[in-house]
């Protein structure tokens, strides 16, 4: 090997040890913004990649950058104490007793998002929080349990730990119909008709409005 070909090579497996690693998973990210959805109601899988030299691969940080690049929605970060702070999505700023939060697959970890590593399939979820003494709101999730042409849909309420419980009083909107769930102690369930090509949503006061499902 001649002596140029070999400090050629070397160069190459400088720069390559010198570049920071890209990883890249596939998971499920939905951002819920204080007056609508500002990324992936559906909760689509979307590739996250940790490109920061250092960093613990593929967390919930990562997630929401990756959101943003596909839904070119704006963030921000701040440096805390505790880390990085997600202090910004889309036009509202955290302030006092309202922020942004998060849940990896339903539940609030007790780090910072940066320190969450995530798995393949895993659910990362962004939202608008006010807290109160009871702690910030709980979050619905929404699911099919009937058959078409006539289905119909629960919704449940998780806590921060990832409990789920029957949101009573919880309401189905489909395009502009809206269909109150049925129940007064363990179920929060409505049928809605056909609904061709819409997608079915549910909100309660003073929660984190549901995903969206077909």
């Amino acid at each position: 090997m001649s002596h140029r070909l070999i400090v050629v090579v070397a160069a190459l497996v400088a720069a390559l040890l010198a570049a920071p690693t890209a990883f890249a998973i596939q998971v499920h990210v939905r951002v819920e913004g204080k007056e609508r959805t500002i990324f992936g109601a559906t909760a689509p899988l979307i590739e996250v990649t940790t490109p920061r030299a250092n960093a613990l691969p593929e967390n919930a940080l990562d997630a929401l950058e990756s959101a943003s690049v596909f839904g070119e929605f704006y963030y921000h970060v701040t440096q805390s104490s505790f880390g990085p702070y997600v202090d910004q999505i889309g036009r509202y700023a955290a302030v006092g007793q309202t922020g942004w939060v998060f849940k990896v697959n339903g539940a609030s970890p007790p780090v910072g998002a940066d320190q969450v590593r995530l798995a393949a399939g895993d659910t990362v979820l962004w939202y608008w929080a006010q807290f109160g003494v009871a702690g910030g709101p709980k979050t619905l999730v929404l699911s099919r349990v009937g058959k078409a042409p006539s289905p119909c849909y629960r919704v449940l309420a998780q806590d921060d730990k990832g409990n789920l419980a029957p949101a009573l009083g919880a309401v189905l909107h489909v395009g502009k119909r809206t269909v109150k769930t049925q129940g007064a102690t363990q179920a929060a369930v409505g049928c809605v008709g056909q609904h061709r090509g819409l997608l079915v949503r549910a909100t309660l006061a003073g929660a984190v409005r549901s995903n969206a499902v077909a």
